[in-house]
């Protein structure tokens, strides 16, 4: 029962920076052209939520991200600052953006189930 009411509060947790990081980070793309093209697709706490992984996305893929990772890394100290100033929490975790790979498997299987579907063999 006291794990469940933690997962409970981690995932409440993840949704508020969620929420806060995407728009923010809109506000920075739509600002900086380089930045535009990605988006942040899931964040999550680490187990002690002392670092915040913000998992992004692009359509171009993975070496587009790590193309674009050192123009994001400039903007993660205002980040940090602007997430401090908008949830009220004892502390702030440090920021680590990733690439979500998951999701980029998940968009390759449905667009193949999709192609499937418009062949009729599904």
């Amino acid at each position: 029962m006291v794990e469940r009411q933690a997962d409970i509060r981690r995932a409440k947790k993840e949704m508020l920076y969620y929420k806060e990081i995407s728009k923010l980070f809109l506000e920075i793309s739509l600002d900086d052209e380089k930045l535009s093209g990605l988006y942040v697709n899931a964040v999550k706490l680490s187990p002690d939520k002392a670092v915040c992984y913000v998992l992004f996305f692009s359509d171009k893929g993975y070496e587009d991200f790590k193309k674009r990772l050192p123009d994001l890394i400039l903007y993660k100290p205002s980040l940090r600052r602007a997430i401090s100033k908008n949830i009220r929490s004892r502390y702030t975790p440090e920021l680590k953006f990733k690439y979500d790979k998951p999701f980029e498997k998940q968009q390759k299987i449905e667009a193949l189930f999709d192609r499937l579907k418009v062949e009729n063999k599904l």
